[in-house]
């Protein structure tokens, strides 16, 4: 994936990244290394085969191992490294896991969200907080696509860590004017997601090994799928015009705008790799998901010009392409 051109806004600014180590988090943070910024990133578990560490991005930020649920930790992150910037991107991200296992998935994503947002307003340097919120943080919604005005009414484990999140950091600025704006963004996909129960790479896996891929679900569940690529650039572009946009407070979609089923998205990617022939087995037996859920990104066109650079099938076909070479080297 080329990069996109030199950005001066960030060069030599100090940038505190939660969730450094995911998906989203290694594309933020090889992005802004790549424009001068200095990161600290927070880091839990050792992972040796993330994107994170094959960008030997650890060589290249400053590393502080830790939870988001540590508040004095945080407190002394920002403190002590002088933090301008803050992105929270850490949360257990994973749906089933969140249905089998919701103490984990609370304690991360709704207390490390207040555990942040608190020690951010504590530390007087910090201009600009962007947390990471989901499109399941609407909940089901009769009235779709999701607008940034659309209830938050999460159902799930998940999608209510997700809520909580969203109004928890809202809540900082209409109480003490914290300097922060949520995004709300669909199903992220692209190069280095090791989550292979995640449909996008899971069907990329097993059509690289010439096996049919398994959608847990009926296939009929529609979802907003959200290249990495330009969630990186609509983050950054939110961080840089929070100031001047009147965004501080507000929530906003990102999204392709480009609704599918699980079994369409499936289908694409086996057209894509020339791999139609494989018959994809459908198991029904998902639960606790939203049946339909996708985004209108409207309010970012106008407030922020964010438009997205790459098609939903330009940025599958780099993420197969990654796939591709990381399972043959693996």
């Amino acid at each position: 994936m080329a990069p996109p051109d030199q950005n001066s806004f960030w060069r030599n600014r100090r940038v505190f990244i939660t969730g450094c180590t995911g998906l989203l988090g290694s594309h933020l943070t090889a992005r802004l290394v790549d424009w001068g910024a200095e990161v600290v990133g927070l880091v839990r578990d050792q992972v040796p085969r993330t994107r994170f560490n094959q960008l030997k991005l650890p060589e290249r930020i400053t590393v502080v191992r830790g939870e988001v649920e540590n508040y004095f930790l945080l407190e002394r992150i920002l403190g002590e490294y002088e933090i301008d910037t803050v992105f929270h991107l850490a949360a257990q991200t994973i749906v089933s896991i969140a249905n089998r296992n919701p103490l984990s998935t609370f304690e991360t994503n709704i207390g490390g969200t207040w555990k942040l947002m608190e020690a951010c307003r504590r530390s007087p340097l910090v201009k600009r907080i962007v947390v990471a919120s989901s499109d399941k943080a609407y909940g089901p919604q009769e009235k779709l696509p999701y607008d940034s005005h659309t209830p938050l009414a999460g159902t799930f484990p998940y999608d209510v860590s997700k809520s909580c999140t969203d109004l928890i950091a809202l809540s900082y600025w209409h109480s003490f004017g914290a300097p922060v704006c949520v995004t709300r963004c669909g199903n992220l996909f692209g190069p280095g997601d090791l989550n292979f129960n995640r449909i996008v790479p899971g069907t990329i896996r097993s059509a690289l090994l010439n096996e049919p891929p398994i959608i847990r679900s009926d296939g009929t569940l529609t979802r907003d799928y959200f290249y990495v690529g330009d969630a990186v650039s609509a983050y950054l572009l939110l961080a840089e015009k929070m100031e001047t946009s009147g965004c501080f407070g507000r929530g906003l979609n990102f999204s392709h705008e480009k609704p599918m089923t699980v079994l369409e998205i499936t289908n694409l990617i086996l057209k894509l790799m020339n791999k139609e022939h494989l018959k994809t087995v459908i198991l029904n037996q998902a639960s606790g998901e939203i049946p339909h859920q996708y985004l209108s990104a409207r309010e970012a066109r106008e407030l922020l010009g964010w438009r997205p650079r790459f098609s939903l099938e330009e940025g599958l076909e780099q993420t197969i392409d990654w796939y591709r070479s990381y399972l043959q080297n693996d």
